[in-house]
C-alpha cells in the first residue's frame, strides 16, 4: 500500500506482475528491476555476524495482511545467521497509532501472541482500533491487561520507538508497504518484484549476496 494514492499503487502492482515474472524466467534478481541498491547505506542494529532484514508493514495496510501467513512461514526458515525484524511504518494518523500497538505489544512481550489478532481485528472485524477505549477492550478480550497495555501505548519509550521507526522507514525511502531491507543496502517490494511473495524470494537472493565474501 502506497502513502499517496492507493489505486495507483494496485494497478503498478499488476502490470510489475508482468515485467518482473518476464525477467525472473531470465535470471536472479536484477538491480534497477527486481530491487533497489540504496546510495547512501543505512546503520543496521544486528552483530557483525548477522545480516539484518527488516519487513515494513502497517497493520492497516490489506497487502500486508494478506502477506502476513507467508512471511511467517518464511521467516520461521531463516538461516541462523539472519535476524529479522519487523518496522511498522507511519504514513499517516492511522498508521501512526497502530505504530505505537506494535511497539507497545513488544514491550508486554505479546507480539507473537498478538500479531495476527490485531490485523485480523482490523481487516477482518473491521474494527478500527483509533480509540483508547476500544484498543483496551480488544486487549482485554484477548487476555491481556488492558489498562497495562493503554499505559504502555502512551509512554514515552514506545513513542520514541514509533519516532525512530518513522526515521528508519525515511533512510530507507519506503513509499508503499510491505517492503522487504536487507543489510542497510537494498530494498525490494511486490510492485518492484511482480508480487509480494516474490519479494520475498528476491530478498533471499539478495541475503545471499551479501554472505558471500567480496
Amino acid at each position: 500500500m502506497k502513502r499517496r494514492d492507493f489505486s495507483l499503487q494496485l494497478a503498478a502492482v499488476g502490470l510489475g506482475t508482468l515485467c518482473a515474472g518476464t525477467a525472473a524466467a531470465q535470471g536472479g534478481p536484477v538491480e534497477g528491476t527486481h530491487y533497489t541498491k540504496l546510495a547512501q547505506p543505512v546503520a543496521v542494529s544486528a552483530p557483525a555476524s548477522k545480516i539484518e532484514v527488516l519487513e515494513f508493514f502497517s497493520y492497516g495496510c490489506p497487502h500486508c495482511y494478506t502477506l502476513e501467513p507467508t512471511l511467517e512461514s518464511w521467516a520461521k526458515r531463516l538461516p541462523a545467521d539472519v535476524v529479522f525484524k519487523r518496522v511498522p511504518v507511519g504514513f499517516n494518523a492511522l498508521y501512526e497509532n497502530y505504530q505505537r500497538i506494535y511497539y507497545a505489544l513488544e514491550a508486554m512481550g505479546q507480539v507473537e501472541h498478538m500479531h495476527r489478532k490485531v490485523f485480523d481485528a482490523i481487516h477482518q472485524q473491521r474494527q478500527r482500533l483509533d480509540k483508547e477505549a476500544d484498543i483496551a477492550a480488544f486487549m482485554t478480550a484477548n487476555g491481556l491487561d488492558g489498562a497495562k497495555f493503554i499505559e504502555l501505548y502512551k509512554s514515552f519509550s514506545v513513542q520514541t520507538k514509533a519516532r525512530q521507526a518513522q526515521q528508519l522507514s525515511q533512510s530507507y525511502k519506503i513509499d508503499g508497504v510491505p517492503a522487504m531491507a536487507v543489510q542497510g543496502r537494498y530494498v525490494t517490494s511486490g510492485s518492484q518484484a511482480g508480487s509480494n511473495e516474490r519479494a520475498l524470494a528476491v530478498t533471499d537472493a539478495l541475503v545471499q549476496s551479501v554472505r558471500k565474501p567480496a
